[in-house]
């Protein structure tokens, strides 16, 4: 692999890195790595070793087929790269998950950050996971919906529309689009794209969005800025231009030195952690911390109520047949009964009249008629009622109902049911008795051949 040439020079000159071991590392196998969900930790894959900065994640021996499992599909782990990991490091050292925090994932698709975010968050917080391209949130979408959590929002904004919700997030997480030199072992067309002038064209793009995010962040709130970038004009110069552009405060982490994760330091004491794939088991990556140190905490949005609007009687006591838990409220959200938890009541107010959400924490489903039909993000939950028909089906079924084909439910009873594999809700299908309607979202199936 030919690594461009400005790239070895740099991290020579400002890191004293053992430039041969740098590119060797480059023609090595990459390491897989998975991280269970804490709701549902099941996988079927042997690990080699765990992920030491990260709780339930562990690298593989070897690559599966992940389309072929469907405890894949029924999110009971995400495939995410091992460095990038390091964010939960990050937010078990700055803020405290015990309590209530209301937080933003500006970059969010595909939603490897999200998923881990949402885990780490206790269900009275609230993590808006936001994308600005529009053709990657559904992927985004889909990967939390499956994941079962039930304190996410997904918006669809460019990060200037959050100069609605002044001092509103606790903590930002800003994975910024960057040149994306750390993954050249990973996407070797990436050096095709790589250029000074992308480098230069990214650091601006970074300095916009943090230009636009930071003034919704609170006093003592935390921001997390990372990159897939080598270059320090995205990495430790952006940590210099969020001190002397808003007097943020750098926050050193701990780590220990068997992770093989560089600690470097910005012209203004910004702290930066490198991960580089002769030292450490992933991909190339850069992450850093800073804490809002400003006075005053006026709040700049007004939490209004309307898009959201109570439900009917009949939408009410079908939402509590479907989902007992009082500390949930209900809403009709575009015809949708939605869900979510009382605490943050007023801030999902707020974000919905400030942003274009895609989705809410609960979709429970609509009713039409007389008949409540489910809505397909809630198969994944684990606070349904212990009274909705399910039907434990195999892998092969499973398959076949994730490609959207013909298969039996010869057991089950009429009407609405939930299909679940090793117990793991993996989608809703109305039985007809002669046959199924599979209610699997179109844009979900699998299109892979898998027998």
């Amino acid at each position: 692999m030919k690594i461009p040439e400005k790239i070895i020079i740099q991290l020579k000159e400002n890191f004293e890195i053992d430039t041969d071991s740098f590119k060797q590392s480059h023609n090595q196998n990459i390491p897989t790595s998975v991280r269970l969900n804490p709701l549902k930790p099941e996988c079927g894959f042997k690990f080699s070793q765990r992920v030491p900065w990260a709780n339930n994640a562990h690298y593989l021996h070897e690559r599966p087929v992940f389309t072929n499992d469907p405890l894949f599909h029924a999110g009971c782990y995400y495939v995410q790269e091992a460095s990038s990991m390091f964010v939960e490091q990050a937010i078990k050292q700055t803020v405290d998950t015990t309590k209530k925090i209301i937080s933003l994932d500006a970059c969010a698709a595909p939603g490897g950050k999200s998923t881990l975010l949402t885990s780490l968050l206790n269900e009275e917080s609230l993590l808006v996971s936001n994308e600005v391209i529009s053709t990657r949130v559904p992927v985004l979408t889909h990967n939390l919906v499956k994941w079962g959590t039930v304190n996410s929002v997904v918006s669809n904004n460019d990060p200037k529309d959050f100069s609605r919700l002044q001092n509103f997030f606790d903590l930002i997480v800003v994975d910024a689009p960057c040149s994306g030199s750390g993954l050249f072992r990973k996407q070797e067309d990436a050096i095709e794209h790589w250029s000074e002038e992308s480098v230069k064209h990214c650091s601006l793009r970074q300095q916009r969005i943090l230009h636009d995010l930071i003034p919704s962040l609170k006093e003592n709130g935390i921001l997390i800025y990372s990159t897939c970038s080598y270059s320090s004009e995205e990495n430790e110069n952006i940590c210099d231009f969020i001190v002397n552009e808003f007097g943020l405060e750098p926050v050193q982490l701990e780590i220990n030195p068997e992770w093989g994760i560089t600690e470097t330091k910005s012209k203004k004491k910004g702290y930066g952690y490198r991960f580089f794939p002769h030292l450490t088991q992933g991909e190339g990556f850069f992450l850093t911390c800073f804490r809002k140190k400003t006075e005053g905490n006026t709040n700049g949005y007004t939490a209004k109520n309307k898009i959201l609007s109570k439900l009917s009687s009949a939408e009410e006591k079908n939402a509590n047949q479907f989902i007992i838990d009082e500390n949930f409220e209900y809403a009709n959200y575009f015809g949708e009964i939605v869900a979510y938890d009382k605490s943050i009541s007023e801030e999902i107010n707020a974000v919905c009249s400030s942003l274009k959400v895609k989705k809410m924490p609960l979709h429970l489903g609509q009713l039409k008629g007389d008949d409540f039909i489910p809505h397909p993000y809630s198969a994944y939950l684990s606070c349904l009622s212990k009274e909705m028909s399910i039907a434990e089906i195999g892998a092969e079924d499973s398959l076949k109902y994730l490609r959207k084909q013909n298969f039996n439910l010869p057991e089950a009873q009429k009407g609405f049911v939930l299909l679940t594999y090793k117990n793991f809700g993996i989608g809703w299908a109305k039985n007809l008795g002669n046959r199924i309607n599979n209610y699997y979202p179109a844009g979900w199936r699998i299109l892979k051949e898998v027998f």
